[in-house]
């Protein structure tokens, strides 16, 4: 009589144990779903600055998207951009008449309908020397993965006030 006991209690645990897997499955595999979900819709994306300088173009503060080589040689900017698969925002600041400004890039951020880059140029702590006029500029490298079309660009200062704008075209 013991042993029936014994072997009825481990027959009811198996059912209650497979029981309790099977009601456990669907919440792990709800949860194995919106994990996936997640990591899918927080894929990361890569862009890379690319170049930092100066430029003699003619000009004020501005933020270009680059499609094409012409375009980016018009601005006086050789860099190794694939364009098949990528894009470049530059964005110029100045004119300056004394040497030694540079761009500082505090944050870039981005969601659905706006990227928005908090920048600011940075006077040379000598007060440089003298110069014809010449502009700074930053060149991010973004994948054409990313581009959507009138998605609003745009430049501020830390202190929210606006340097530049524009929209991918």
């Amino acid at each position: 009589m013991g042993i029936r006991n014994l072997l009825r209690r481990g027959g009811r645990r198996s059912a209650q144990a497979k029981r309790s897997a099977v009601k456990r499955w669907p919440a792990l595999a709800g949860l194995a779903v919106g994990l996936i979900i997640l990591l899918v819709g927080c894929r990361e994306i890569r862009v890379r600055t690319l170049a930092v300088g100066t430029t003699t173009v003619p000009g004020g503060n501005q933020i270009l998207i680059v499609r094409d080589a012409p375009s980016l040689g018009k601005l006086g900017i050789h860099a190794p951009v694939h364009f098949k698969g990528e894009f470049g925002v530059v964005l110029i600041m100045g004119p300056h008449q004394r040497t030694g400004y540079k761009q500082i890039i505090e944050s870039i951020r981005a969601n659905l309908q706006r990227v928005r880059i908090v920048a600011f140029e940075e006077a040379p702590a000598d007060g440089g020397e003298p110069s014809p006029p010449y502009r700074t500029y930053t060149l991010w490298i973004v994948p054409n993965s990313v581009y959507r079309r009138g998605i609003r660009v745009e430049v501020v200062t830390p202190s929210n006030e606006s340097i530049a704008s524009t929209f991918l075209p």
